[in-house]
């Protein structure tokens, strides 16, 4: 028979099973709790800067690839209207007519090991451009911003970091970047720039800032914001045919009196380099067109109209 002592043990050990399944199946559940947590944290973290990653190349890019895309339309999500040449009094007014055409050849992202080649370009046929250029510190690029201003080619700022994340996470990031970039210009070229576009222009939809507070920042302060009316395509592909860029570029010509031509100046942009002579020979061919850098007298193309 069993004793009453076995009893008592056998009663202890049966308790301390209850207790230890119980404790189990409060405390087991609830560290499971805590490191799924923990896990998912983790887990969202990443996901975040995937996305922040993905963002970046669908809507930025790498700044000496060129990989990004920029607005391909020519009229403003945030603003419907057709793009306008605007005066400071808001009203459209046509272009001088000593020639019916004004062709403003325009370069954003540089510089880059290309832009060299298409400066060389421009010296051949005696032309001068605009370069909205990005914040570039090695020799090779300083070199280039000065060379830009040497041969009487417009300078102009397109960002600092071309980071869309940065640049347009708040006003005061956006002046920040500004102030860096034409600080930095006026030091290695002595040039204090007053242009300006914005990085997938003034129509962008990345911006978490109302484009109008940063357009009525460049205004407060004297710089000059330019869009495009006609895009060259070299945006979508490093490896866009020749042929589509020079037609992309020529065929939009008519109808406008101000010709606002988008191309990049990235490493990868070899095609656009190769289309530039066809494009200035065929637009020369034409009779009716003067080439020009941007300058104060330049009626400036933009998407958005600044709220008066």
């Amino acid at each position: 028979m069993e004793g009453s002592g076995d009893r008592r043990k056998r009663i202890r050990r049966l308790k301390k099973i209850i207790v230890g399944t119980i404790v189990a199946a409060i405390v087991i559940p609830v560290m499971t709790s805590i490191i799924l947590g923990v896990r998912v944290m983790y887990l969202q973290g990443k996901v975040s800067d995937l996305e922040t990653a993905l963002m970046q190349l669908q809507s930025e890019g790498d700044r000496e690839s060129g990989i990004y895309t920029t607005a391909l339309i020519e009229t403003s999500p945030r603003d419907e209207t057709e793009p306008s040449l605007l005066m400071e009094d808001g009203e459209e007014k046509e272009a001088p007519q000593a020639w019916d055409k004004q062709i403003y050849l325009t370069f954003d992202d540089g510089p880059s090991r290309n832009t060299d080649r298409i400066l060389d370009i421009l010296k051949e046929y005696d032309i001068k451009a605009t370069f909205f250029v990005v914040g570039k510190t090695d020799e090779a690029s300083v070199a280039a911003y000065q060379r830009i201003v040497e041969e009487g080619h417009t300078l102009a700022m397109h960002s600092y970091s071309h980071k869309y994340a940065e640049v347009y996470a708040s006003k005061e990031s956006f002046v920040q970047d500004l102030k860096a970039l034409q600080e930095y210009l006026y030091q290695v070229t002595g040039v204090w720039p007053r242009y300006y576009r914005f990085p997938g222009g003034s129509s962008n939809t990345v911006s978490k800032v109302d484009m109008q507070e940063l357009i009525g920042y460049l205004e407060e302060n004297n710089i000059t914001y330019f869009d495009w009316n006609i895009a060259s395509g070299d945006a979508v592909s490093g490896e866009l045919p020749v042929d589509s860029i020079v037609n992309n570029c020529v065929s939009k010509l008519d109808g406008k009196n101000i010709c606002m031509i988008l191309m990049h100046d990235a490493a990868d942009k070899n095609s656009t380099v190769e289309a530039l002579p066809q494009i200035i020979e065929q637009i020369r061919d034409r009779g009716d067109a003067v080439f020009l850098p941007v300058t104060d007298d330049t009626l400036p193309v933009q998407h958005v109209r600044a709220n008066k």
